[in-house]
């Protein structure tokens, strides 16, 4: 998990630092210029004797932006078709390499991860050697026996909770495929308003397998589905559904995506067959925002 997150994010930076944004700022300062009534006893006499400029040394407090990544275990993000990894691994994955940006940067970060209540809530923190608990836990979701029919997606709740228990103001991120009940939608977006005005940022990761959960790619012959979190079955020809269905989950997206740009949620739609180049610009674009 270390290794796949370092190369991940390595590889990553090395194509920003190649593209047009190579001036893309992946570090942050320490350092602040002096404002009339600062404590003096906080200004940086080293880099006074560099620079002949006055900066105060910020604390930890100040310096760290703290982060929670949160992670669906849901039984549907269990799901692969033709894809390398399955949803729950891709998030896995782009969570362990979040971690590894994040403290990269001096930032505290956590991991939050649910089904259908939390089960797992460990708080940010900003030492290096936190990594390793961090993907430790994260190789455990991945590798864990999933519990398919006995478990369901709860985000709204999940992260009515989350809003409810996050002590201080943080950037929230959220990993998941939705796949929550449609009626349950609405009070999805009123949880996400809810972690916004405790005065979270939040940053949603929709992630699907593109070819058959967004365009609904399967074979043209009856096909028996399984819902994966209750085990009901629907016997279909993919021909016959495949335009509305996709028509269908384009308007349910935009509209969710319209609704979180109207509380300046970040929304980005990810594919477990693409790399997490796109995943991690937003997240960079939302950090630069911040600072």
């Amino acid at each position: 998990m270390e290794l796949r997150a370092r190369l991940i994010v390595e590889g990553f930076i090395t194509g920003l630092h190649r593209s047009p944004y190579h001036g893309f700022s992946v570090e942050f300062a320490e350092h602040r210029p002096y404002n009339p009534g600062d404590e003096l006893r906080r200004i940086d006499w080293k880099v006074y004797g560099k620079t002949d400029r006055f900066y105060v040394k910020q604390y930890e407090e100040e310096t760290n932006l703290r982060h929670y990544v949160v992670l669906d275990t849901s039984p549907s993000m269990r799901y692969r078709y033709r894809s390398p990894l399955t949803k729950l691994e891709y998030g896995a994955y782009l969570a362990a390499a979040l971690h590894f940006l994040m403290l990269r940067q001096r930032d505290a970060t956590g991991l939050i991860a649910f089904d259908e209540r939390v089960h797992t809530l460990l708080p940010p923190r900003s030492k290096p050697g936190y990594l390793h608990t961090l993907l430790a836990h994260l190789e455990r979701l991945v590798r864990a026996e999933g519990n398919a029919t006995t478990t369901r997606t709860a985000v709204a709740p999940v992260l009515h909770e989350v809003a409810e228990r996050l002590p201080r103001r943080g950037l929230v991120v959220l990993i998941t495929d939705l796949f929550d009940n449609a009626a349950a939608h609405e009070e999805l977006l009123r949880a996400l308003r809810h972690l916004r005005h405790r005065g979270h940022e939040v940053l949603v990761f929709h992630v699907l397998e593109a070819a058959t959960e967004r365009r609904l790619e399967l074979p043209d012959r009856p096909l028996r589905l399984v819902d994966m979190e209750t085990g009901e079955t629907l016997t279909l020809h993919p021909a016959q559904f495949r335009q509305a269905y996709i028509q269908a989950l384009q308007q349910f997206t935009e509209h969710f995506r319209r609704r979180c740009l109207e509380h300046r949620i970040d929304f980005v739609e990810l594919d477990t067959a693409q790399p997490y180049d796109a995943a991690l610009m937003a997240y960079l674009n939302k950090r630069q925002r911040l600072s």
